[in-house]
């Protein structure tokens, strides 16, 4: 029998903890998102826009360096010289975002010290969007480049893994190749070369590289019909993309936006509208289980 995600995240933490989160009620541990670690605190799990205590055992130094350690089988000073992105990517796709004291060299953070606190974000595979949204999203078996565009954690990264597995599997068309630009790994959530989000039969990978290298480098090697990637936040992404259509490649990615006159009023995303690189623009709205998405056609 396969363990569920909350199994798979409980599993990593030190007995004492691991017996606390098993006493939670069977909905809220199918529900919970993270698990939140803050030194002097109670630990916490937060389902949507709740977060409840757990346990009665306070957050200590050491009880947070059991977890960097257990969860990535090495000593804690290893993990921190690794995680200048501020997070750990584990087996199953689930991640630990890291906070601390930060050294910083050269105008960038080398490593972490003194750590003051664990997110631990539980992954969750959601899939099935694609079947409805990619029929208005493309025109006959070609994507219209599109944006998804929604606030921070409005569902933007869960979308569009989804929509990258429905391309590549060819939900809605015959089956596509995806090349993925994921920056941060966030979408396929890569460990040891193997992704543990699944992202499709027909796409390849290219993680930890800066999205504008990335296309370029998945341009000139691997061929791909589609490129995606998430959060454009540089000038030299919209400039990538820009290069990327040119070669007759679509466009899938997200966007922070809390509406369309964000994306307008920003400088990035003015030349990324003004460019008219984006087809269809996919709004996201809602929370938890009752989130939305909106096609827009751009003309």
């Amino acid at each position: 029998m396969v363990d569920s995600p909350f199994q798979q995240v409980v599993a990593l933490m030190p007995q004492h903890l691991r017996c606390a989160l098993k006493q939670l009620p069977q909905e809220k541990r199918e529900r919970a998102e993270e698990i939140r670690l803050r030194q002097g605190f109670l630990p916490t799990v937060l389902d949507g826009d709740e977060e409840q205590d757990v346990g009665e055992l306070v957050v200590t130094g050491e009880l947070l360096r059991q977890v960097l350690e257990q969860a990535s089988q090495a000593s804690a000073h290893t993990v921190l010289d690794q995680v200048q992105r501020g997070f750990l990517t584990l087996r199953g796709g689930h991640r630990i975002g890291i906070c601390g004291t930060a050294v910083v060299r050269d105008g960038k953070v080398a490593t972490l010290r003194e750590i003051s606190s664990l997110s631990v974000r539980i992954a969750r595979p959601v899939v099935g969007q694609a079947e409805a949204l990619l029929p208005q999203l493309m025109e006959g078996e070609r994507l219209q480049n599109t944006l998804i565009f929604a606030p921070p954690g409005a569902g933007k990264t869960t979308l569009l893994r989804d929509l990258v597995r429905g391309l590549s599997d060819g939900v809605a068309a015959p089956p596509l190749r995806l090349a993925v630009a994921d920056e941060r790994g966030e979408i396929a959530a890569m460990w040891q070369g193997a992704p543990q989000m699944y992202v499709g039969r027909h796409t390849d990978i290219l993680d930890g590289c800066g999205k504008a290298a990335a296309v370029s480098i998945l341009l000139r090697g691997m061929n791909p019909q589609v490129i995606a990637m998430d959060e454009i936040t540089q000038m030299e992404d919209v400039e990538a993309m820009v290069q990327a259509v040119g070669c007759g490649v679509s466009l899938l990615a997200t966007a922070h936006g809390a509406c369309m006159e964000d994306f307008q009023r920003r400088p990035v995303y003015r030349r990324l509208w003004q460019s008219g690189v984006f087809r269809r623009v996919v709004l996201l709205g809602g929370s938890g289980t009752n989130r939305t998405a909106r096609v827009e056609v751009v003309a």
